[in-house]
């Protein structure tokens, strides 16, 4: 069998033309799938590390404010903050503060969790992953309080 111009040139031999072609059909599916994970799971692990940061910085503002109803407003708009500088989008991000008795000594937390859309990546529908992450702060005990009005 006669070699063609085109496998001459490439050094192939003769019935071998295809095999090139079969081989990246087979392994093209499965390097699509691995970047698509990798993409996937960079999303997650981005938005569960914002999503601590946020627990995190309401749950100190709240633990250092000089009273439970002005922690709860500086918690809540701290918390937002974190959550925009993250990247994170305010619609998505759910938080829970909890001041407790708000006494020195006792326990402040924080809950926050994020819904990771991960529509937009083919093959993947409307999946969506939600993240979490919580923070508990001792509210200090050595430390002043703001005067109440005379």
């Amino acid at each position: 069998m006669a070699r063609s111009a085109l496998d001459a040139l490439l050094g192939r031999a003769a019935g071998e033309s295809g095999g090139v072609l079969v081989e990246a059909a087979l392994v093209l599916p499965v390097v699509l799938v691995v970047a698509l994970g990798v993409v996937m799971a960079g999303r997650v692990v981005h938005a569960q590390v914002a999503v601590g940061a946020v627990a995190r910085e309401a749950g100190r503002t709240l633990a250092k404010a000089p009273s439970a109803r002005a922690g709860l407003v500086d918690a809540r708009s701290r918390a937002l903050a974190a959550a925009e500088g993250h990247g994170l989008e305010a619609a998505r991000l759910q938080l829970v503060l909890e001041a407790g008795a708000f006494v020195r000594g006792g326990t402040v937390r924080a809950r926050a969790s994020y819904r990771v859309a991960l529509s937009d990546l083919p093959l993947l529908g409307q999946v969506a992953v939600t993240v979490r992450g919580s923070h508990a702060e001792r509210v200090e005990l050595y430390r002043g309080r703001a005067r109440a009005p005379r």
